[in-house]
């Protein structure tokens, strides 16, 4: 598998008024392998909507507020890196998924080696 660097941005203070670039924090690290049941995606982008500045804030709201030093929320568009399946029972059922648009990245069936 590939590896990628994983990147996130995460909220460095309280914006006063108006964000501005200085209120956040671009961190980046390994990205994780991913284990036997997991899948790793890859957001494509982040939409910022109006409700994020709410959460900017320590204040009572719908939505809680991001702590400092933690990732910003909001929705976006992923894709799948890598998808594991276990066993050969479970691979027609995956390239089925993955030709109805289920996955847009490596498929993986794994095979039991005790034989």
């Amino acid at each position: 598998m590939e590896h990628y660097n994983n990147r996130r941005i995460v909220l460095a203070s309280r914006p006063v008024g108006a964000p501005t670039k200085d209120d956040f924090r671009l961190e980046e690290s390994a990205t994780p392998v991913p284990k036997e049941g997991e899948v790793l995606l890859r957001s494509i982008y982040l939409s910022l909507d109006p409700y994020m500045r709410g959460r900017m804030n320590d204040a009572p709201s719908y939505a809680p507020p991001v702590a400092i030093d933690e990732v910003m929320v909001g929705a976006g568009k992923i894709h799948y890196r890598e998808q594991v399946v276990d066993g050969l029972e479970s691979a027609p059922e995956a390239f089925i998924g993955m030709l109805e648009g289920q996955n847009f990245g490596k498929l993986v069936v794994k095979v039991n080696n005790t034989m």
